[in-house]
């Protein structure tokens, strides 16, 4: 197993602790120098806040570690494609990679809805996607077949 699988299963361990919460498994984590330096999954549900993504809370907890905003030398590890927010969050962090396992056909930023690459700012981030696709889309798929089945047990 190479680096980025390794860092990638990281993020996956992240998703399956949002997934035992019943929140949308998304997991990342956050290296520098080949440490993990911060890690998040999403609790939008538990914290009843929109902004309670898996990236948003791997940057602030970065944020807090490293005593910087900037976060020039680290890459970010995602299982699933950044929205727009956190997207814009990655760049204004300066996070200089990241690395993606399943594609967003439906909110992502990278490429799917919104390309990036597209759009001239003042940092550039660089992306690479497929790291474990399979696992990461399998956690995904796993969790909306779970919750079709629970609503159906509760109608």
């Amino acid at each position: 197993m190479n680096s980025k699988e390794k860092f990638m299963k990281e993020a996956l361990k992240e998703a399956k602790k949002a997934y035992k919460k019943e929140e949308i498994p998304v997991g990342a984590i956050i290296v520098k120098d080949g440490v993990i330096i911060a890690r998040g999954h999403n609790l939008k549900e538990t914290k009843n806040s929109s902004i309670a993504h898996a990236e948003i809370l791997a940057i602030e907890k970065a944020n807090k570690k490293l005593k910087a905003w900037r976060l020039e030398n680290c890459e970010m590890y995602i299982t699933l494609e950044p929205c727009m927010m956190c997207m814009g969050a990655i760049i204004n962090s300066r996070i200089k990679k990241i690395y993606i396992g399943t594609m967003d056909p439906k909110t992502g930023s990278c490429e799917s809805v919104i390309d990036i690459k597209d759009y001239k700012f003042n940092h550039v981030v660089e992306i690479e996607t497929g790291i474990l696709k399979d696992e990461c889309e399998y956690i995904l798929k796993d969790f909306f077949k779970m919750l079709r089945k629970k609503k159906r047990r509760e109608k």
